[in-house]
């Protein structure tokens, strides 16, 4: 069944798809200013003159040349009631549309729940991603860290990246050595990396569109016993975490694996954010794994598994694999060594 055909079943109106990464992948057309509409016996696709050559080659698609505000010309061209991406459509797009008298109906995760469940030809996508950031990580491993700051060695992954496959990064990198790997959204910035700290780097490309994610922590030379015991905590709770994961399991029990594990070490306190969300498309789509998801893993999901323990103004650990959910556990996309490298 194709994806149109499953999205249609979960329909009680026809549905506006206005996120672009939600209309590729239901029709393969990428845009940064199209709307899907999908009907029961049709599928009309609005964009502007930027797209129409691309537009006109996607098979089975009736393609509408709009003005480059699509839904202003959506709103004048359609009558009746339609369901909307309520995560997606903004406060001023749903007035245009409702000036226009049309009819409203919000709905959540229509086309993000099957994006959850991955095919072959995109999880083969994404083990292509991964391989290639595995590659990545092996030859930065081989770099040299002291002496450089964390924007360079945030350039380096970037050429690695995509010297070694990737099409494009999945999201900006971050590289955070001693106090500000502390900070789990590090910009890489002007720091220089010294001797005896921890770095991490939380890197991911892209191929064909499907996205790889992986975080490593390295260590520049000998680190203090403290920062030793918060990698092998946050590596223990990482690997118990994997053998949690199984179709079945639900994405907030997962994550309490890793919260016990951290919490029972007194570091709890260190541990701020989920174990990790879905992945493909995007680096952060359904499941959920995070102590309020209410997601059930099915096989085909894939996910992220990535505690982390972050010391202020000192030094933070995380290790983070991509896996796909199986029925009996699941297939770790990443393969870069977990053990504490050391580099130079």
């Amino acid at each position: 069944m194709s994806r149109l055909d499953r999205l249609r079943e979960r329909l009680q109106e026809p549905l506006l798809v206005t996120n672009p990464v939600s209309v590729r992948y239901l029709v393969d057309f990428v845009s940064s200013n199209g709307t899907l509409l999908v009907e029961e016996e049709r599928v009309r696709l609005y964009t502007d003159f930027r797209y129409a050559s691309a537009a006109r080659a996607v098979a089975g698609v009736e393609f509408v040349e709009t003005a480059r505000f699509v839904l202003g010309d959506v709103a004048k061209l359609l009558e009746g009631r339609f369901g909307i991406e309520s995560d997606h459509l903004t406060v001023s797009q749903w007035e245009v549309l409702r000036a226009g008298g049309l009819e409203l109906v919000p709905h959540r995760g229509l086309v993000e729940g099957l994006r959850a469940v991955k095919e072959e030809s995109e999880l083969d996508a994404m083990r292509r991603a991964c391989a290639s950031s595995d590659r990545a990580y092996a030859a930065l491993a081989e770099e040299r860290f002291v002496g450089r700051t964390e924007k360079e060695l945030a350039w380096t992954m970037e050429r690695l990246l995509r010297e070694n496959g990737g099409d494009g990064l999945a999201f900006e990198l971050a590289v955070g050595a001693g106090p500000n790997g502390a900070l789990p959204h590090v910009e890489p910035g002007e720091a220089v990396i010294e001797q005896g700290q921890l770095v991490v780097v939380d890197a991911g490309c892209v191929v064909d569109g499907y996205c790889s994610d992986c975080t490593r922590t390295f260590a520049t030379g000998p680190v203090e016993d403290e920062l030793r015991r918060i990698y092998d905590v946050c590596l223990d709770a990482q690997l118990r975490s994997l053998d949690a994961v199984r179709a079945g399991a639900h994405g907030a029990a997962v994550d309490k694996v890793s919260r016990d594990v951290i919490g029972d070490e007194g570091l709890g306190e260190f541990y701020g954010h989920g174990v990790g969300p879905g992945v493909g498309l995007q680096v952060h789509e359904a499941p959920a794994l995070r102590p309020e998801s209410t997601d059930t893993l099915e096989p085909g999901n894939c996910v992220t598994v990535e505690p982390g323990i972050y010391l202020p103004g000192r030094a933070g650990v995380r290790i983070e694999d991509l896996v796909v959910v199986t029925d009996d556990g699941c297939e770790v996309l990443t393969h870069f060594p977990k053990e504490l490298v050391t580099v130079r």
